[in-house]
């Protein structure tokens, strides 16, 4: 049966990128698992771990910049993209708790993982009551801050040092850093968040007393 023209194509490029990235990470999930065949001495397994979650850290920012460039935004799409984001961090997360625990700590990963869960029932709170809340720069920093803590994660599971002649990178010095800072940002993104959500619903309550009010004048000076 076609597609009534009427209707956007659920099925476009945009939105098969972000259902993509919702496939990575079960794959990603096996890579880490011990059941994984290619566990080959010189860091095979982390290696393609990293370049699966980057990829799909990629599309993240991929697929809604060709949603806007083609015109293709469906309700489907605004549906899948955060979930895919939520599950991509939450995912990797969670297996690096088990993966590598000697970084990547159960608190902290709580801490993360739960600022995800309250920035999305905030959310679903600010659109039920007709309002959104725009993406900060820390919300912004803290997906980056994810996105270094997971892959240099990943590889210091493997090297705790790389050396380029008289350069050497800390590996494991900088996955510490970049969970803890993570931590961090998420944590203040989450009160910013908080505080942006509280004063627009605020607001929000204050014009609806108003326009009540008003409605409830007008009401009595219309009856005889």
């Amino acid at each position: 049966m076609p597609l009534d023209p009427a209707w956007p194509n659920p099925l476009n490029l945009p939105n098969s990128i972000t259902m993509s990235r919702i496939a990575m990470i079960p794959l990603l999930l096996w890579i880490l698992s011990p059941h994984f065949p290619w566990q080959g001495p010189h860091g095979e397994q982390e290696v393609l771990a990293s370049v699966l979650f980057v990829l799909a850290s990629i599309t993240d920012g991929l697929d809604g910049y060709l949603a806007r460039k083609r015109s293709q935004i469906t309700t489907i799409g605004m549906l899948l993209d955060p979930i895919a984001d939520k599950i991509m961090v939450t995912g990797a997360l969670i297996a690096l708790v088990a993966y590598y625990p000697q970084v990547v700590k159960v608190w902290l990963v709580v801490i993360i993982i739960g600022r995800e869960f309250m920035v999305s029932g905030l959310r679903s709170i600010a659109s039920s009551e007709g309002f959104t809340i725009q993406a900060s720069d820390l919300g912004k920093l803290k997906t980056v801050l994810q996105i270094v803590c997971v892959v240099s994660a990943l590889l210091a599971h493997h090297w705790d040092q790389w050396h380029f002649g008289f350069l050497i990178v800390p590996v494991r010095w900088i996955a510490i850093a970049a969970i803890y800072f993570a931590t961090v940002v998420s944590a203040i993104s989450a009160i910013d968040y908080f505080v942006g959500f509280w004063k627009q619903i605020d607001h929000a309550s204050k014009d609806r007393r108003q326009t009540t009010s008003v409605l409830t004048r007008r009401k009595g000076a219309s009856t005889p």
